[in-house]
């Protein structure tokens, strides 16, 4: 009979373990990385349960090749629904997931994303435009607001400005608590809920006036069926499954509230990350708008996101810092090979995109800043995969990307932008501590498409490191 390795990991106590993963989540999977190799174990799981961590792209491979039946995700592997819900795509697994993701993709797909691309071009103007002159900009809380209310207008048409408004408040206190570190300890230490501080029962009152919002919205839409309507959720619901039902409003509101509060984290971070890089490299930043230009002064929105340099500047920053630094957790369903590993059933496999996305020997200078290097050769889908892979990849990618290159290029094509000063790269300092809220920019002044530009941006680049 043939024998399988049983994949190696640290021996200190699962609570070290544990705590390291919080606190220095990149520098630890390093560590590990380069300790135990390709495949390793950390017990970080829920009550200290071990996670296999996968960090070859031909495990990778053959991970996603695998389908649903013998390794899937949702609650069972352990992806928390506390906001998104027990409904949503995040949490579903199985049969009931394929029906449900079969239903939505045509509501996140093609000539239905598109629609949108003047609404996110002209909510980008209108917020550089309250920018002042000089004044340092937090460019991720920036980056927030605009795709909240992108999701407001995108998702639920904003009918109701006073409750689209609460509702965007709402989200901003879940996304920025006043006291991070513990509320983000609450979720991995259970008995921390209920100190004196009342963070759980902040969050929990905080959720209940969100689905008060939400299910307000669906009732409205639904007594007031209009079908002129382009918003996510009037679509939703005139849409079907095969059986002819329409989905419930339980369903409706865990997948609004996954899409309207993952987009602002992931693709505000991300793009935070995206500006920071840009702006550090001025021969980068140069060509990117020496390229925007090249379309004149009112560019259809279908030829900025086709533009080369753009996405290959786009496909850098999110290699660098992908959407997460894991896909969702998978749990094996039947006996599963993958190389010289065997997993039984039960086994909890966290494929590492971040890892993946740093190898040398995939991408060579892989800390480099290089959007050249996606110009120069195409990548395999198991080699670069910021949205993850396989049948659980994120549905909302087409128009995360939309978002994302539309409001990078309005605001690159229409404002002098520069670095603020004592700027520190952005890293993944851990689960606990995000790396975007110190990064700042200066607006210089407003450009025109047509304006030659005789000298490489003035780029401060006093304390970055």
């Amino acid at each position: 009979m043939a024998k399988y390795k049983v994949p190696n990991g640290p021996k200190s106590y699962p609570c070290w373990q544990k705590l390291q993963w919080l606190i220095r989540q990149e520098g630890y999977l390093q560590d590990c990385f380069h300790k135990y190799g390709d495949v390793f174990t950390l017990k970080v799981g829920p009550d200290f349960s071990p996670y296999v961590f996968i960090c070859s792209p031909q495990m990778m491979q053959e991970l996603f090749a695998a389908g649903p039946q013998q390794v899937d995700s949702g609650v069972e592997a352990t992806n928390n629904p506390f906001l998104l819900g027990e409904r949503s795509l995040v949490s579903l697994s199985g049969k009931r997931h394929r029906q449900q993701r079969k239903l939505l993709a045509p509501c996140l797909h093609g000539e239905r994303v598109q629609v949108y691309s003047q609404l996110i071009r002209e909510l980008a103007e209108e917020m550089a435009s309250g920018w002042s002159i000089g004044q340092p900009i937090p460019i991720y809380q920036s980056l927030q607001s605009i795709f909240l209310d992108l999701g407001n207008k995108i998702l639920l048409g904003s009918k109701d400005r006073p409750r689209s408004q609460k509702l965007r408040q709402l989200l901003l206190e879940i996304m920025n608590p006043k006291r991070p570190i513990l509320r983000a300890m609450s979720f991995y230490l259970p008995f921390l809920r209920w100190g004196p501080l009342n963070v759980w029962a902040n969050l929990l009152k905080e959720k209940q006036e969100i689905d008060d919002i939400l299910y307000a919205e669906i009732r409205e839409h639904r007594e007031n069926p209009d079908p002129s309507q382009t918003d996510i959720l009037s679509v939703m619901i005139a849409s079907r499954y095969d059986t002819g039902e329409p989905m419930t409003d339980l369903e409706l509101r865990d997948e609004v509230i996954t899409l309207m509060a993952q987009s602002p984290e992931v693709a505000g971070t991300s793009l935070a990350r995206a500006f920071y890089w840009i702006l550090y490299k001025p021969q980068v930043y140069e060509k990117l708008l020496e390229e925007l230009d090249s379309l004149g002064d009112d560019p259809d929105p279908q030829e900025i996101i086709r533009l080369p340099y753009l996405d290959a500047v786009y496909k850098e920053f999110m290699r660098i810092y992908p959407t997460a630094v894991l896909t969702f957790p998978r749990v094996v369903k039947k006996t599963l090979q993958l190389q010289d590993y065997q997993f039984e059933p039960g086994t909890i496999l966290l494929p590492c995109i971040h890892l993946i996305h740093h190898r040398e020997d995939i991408y060579p200078q892989a800390k480099e800043f290089k959007p050249e290097r996606f110009l120069e050769r195409d990548f395999a889908p198991y080699e670069y995969f910021p949205f993850g892979g396989g049948h659980r990849r994120c549905i909302g990618t087409m128009l995360a990307q939309l978002e994302m290159k539309l409001v990078l290029a309005t605001i690159l094509s229409g404002w002098e932008l520069a670095l603020d000063s004592n700027m520190p790269k952005p890293s993944y300092q851990g689960a606990l501590l995000p790396s975007t809220n110190n990064i700042r920019i200066v607006m210089k002044g407003k450009r025109t498409r047509s304006q030659i530009r005789s000298k490489t941006p003035d780029v401060n680049l006093s304390g970055v490191n």
